[in-house]
């Protein structure tokens, strides 16, 4: 008799604590709340999960490697006004920008690089500039 007593009364204490005041139909709402806040919460977290993969798809195709050479194009000329810059994305295809300064101005030109290479003879201050770019650690 004392074990059963012993027994219910800790069964009651549980019981007070879980309706914590609350009437059986105010529970019945908050589990029912609970409920609907789970789902709630389940479509947010589907709709971030497409969003991030949707960004990391595209954050592919943006530029993240970069290779900077600067050097003089002739023998002439000092302060290292030419460069090549050479940029990246993800797949190491991106382009290579060469501007070579001399004392009648400036030139310009790109090359395409794909897969880490480019279909046209490099320099030598291009080969390492798409060889920084390759190597380039963010």
């Amino acid at each position: 008799l004392i074990l059963q007593w012993r027994k219910l009364n800790d069964l009651s204490n549980r019981y007070e604590r879980f309706m914590q005041g609350s009437r059986a139909k105010s529970l019945e709402k908050r589990i029912s709340d609970i409920f609907d806040e789970q789902g709630a919460q389940r479509s947010l977290l589907d709709s971030h999960s497409r969003q991030l993969k949707d960004l990391y798809f595209k954050q592919q195709y943006n530029y993240q490697k970069m290779g900077l050479v600067k050097y003089d194009a002739f023998k002439e000329m000092g302060g290292k006004l030419s460069f090549c810059l050479v940029l990246l994305d993800e797949k190491d295809n991106g382009f290579l920008l060469n501007s070579v300064h001399s004392s009648d101005g400036c030139y310009s030109y790109t090359k395409r690089i794909k897969n880490g290479q480019s279909d046209l003879e490099l320099s030598p201050e291009e080969t390492v500039a798409l060889k920084k770019a390759i190597e380039y650690d963010i």
